[in-house]
C-alpha cells in the first residue's frame, strides 16, 4: 500500500461535445508507474471518510480488453 501523497493536478473535461460524461487525463507519472496503455480498464471504489473523498483506481491487468 502507497501512503505517500502524490503532487498530480488534472483539469476535468467534457468526454464529447454532446456529451454528459467528462473525461480526465492520468498523468504521464501514473501511467509509466502502473504501465497503462490506451483501451486499458480501470476499477473505481469511491467512498466518504471524515469529510474526504476517497477514489481508489486499480488497473485491471491481465484480464482481456473485452471483459467486464
Amino acid at each position: 500500500m502507497v501512503s505517500e501523497k502524490l503532487g498530480e493536478t488534472t483539469v476535468i473535461t467534457k468526454a464529447t461535445s454532446k456529451s454528459r460524461s467528462l473525461r480526465v487525463t492520468i498523468p504521464i507519472g501514473i501511467v509509466k508507474q502502473f504501465n497503462l496503455s490506451e483501451g486499458d480498464k480501470l476499477s473505481w471504489e469511491i467512498r466518504a471518510e471524515g469529510g474526504e473523498l476517497i477514489i481508489i483506481v486499480r488497473p485491471l491487468k491481465g484480464r482481456g480488453k473485452d471483459e467486464d
